[in-house]
């Protein structure tokens, strides 16, 4: 990942007064590999939508709820999607907190900041889920009722991957008050590597 050198060199020379062990936790936040695991806990309008691929297959009540709340304009999609960290480093990483874009079909939907501390066992995984919530009458604005909504069934494959959904990220860290965020933002896609 480039500009990392000059990153930790800064980051070193500010908090030298830190001990080693805590420095090389925060400073293997900004090593860490990530990818977008899957998406969860998919809701529109308050109906959990995970295997429902379209419109017709909807019973009458859910039918009723969606068509009810895009008459009155509110049609929020929420899910999750799950961040898996990758720490390829012999000591726990430590990410202080991320800002976050959502893309869904590489339009900029939203964006945000996730403000949890999150730790990376040494060479081991963690997953962060990000819940992540929408109007997507605001997104879709001159789009068919059942357009829109196939939109908000659509966003992961059978097995959860995500297929529409896009996430870049941008890993911070803080030590002593001193924050130090990754230079620009990461694509993430399925697989590890993004960023690199």
């Amino acid at each position: 990942m480039r500009y990392k050198g000059i990153i930790i060199t800064m980051f070193f020379l500010a908090m030298a007064g830190s001990s080693c062990k805590t420095l090389m936790s925060y400073t293997n936040g900004l090593r860490c590999d990530f990818r977008m695991q899957s998406l969860s806990n998919t809701s529109l309008a308050g109906i959990d939508v995970q295997k429902i691929k379209g419109v017709s297959d909807l019973n009458l009540r859910q039918a009723a709820s969606l068509t009810s709340a895009y008459l009155g304009g509110n049609v929020p999609l929420s899910f999750n999607v799950n961040i898996e960290a990758r720490n390829p480093n012999p000591t726990e990483a430590i990410l202080a907190k991320f800002d976050w874009i959502l893309m869904i079909d590489d339009v900029q939907i939203t964006t945000g900041t996730n403000e949890q501390e999150h730790h990376v066992p040494a060479n081991g995984m963690q997953m962060i889920p990000l819940k992540l919530s929408v109007n997507l009458l605001d997104v879709l604005t001159n789009e068919s009722k059942n357009s829109l909504l196939n939109f908000g069934f659509n966003l992961a494959d059978a097995g959860g991957k995500p297929t529409r959904v896009g996430l870049k990220i941008r890993p911070s860290i803080n030590l002593n008050g001193f924050p130090i965020s990754y230079p620009g933002y990461i694509d993430l896609g399925t697989e590890f590597g993004g960023g690199e």
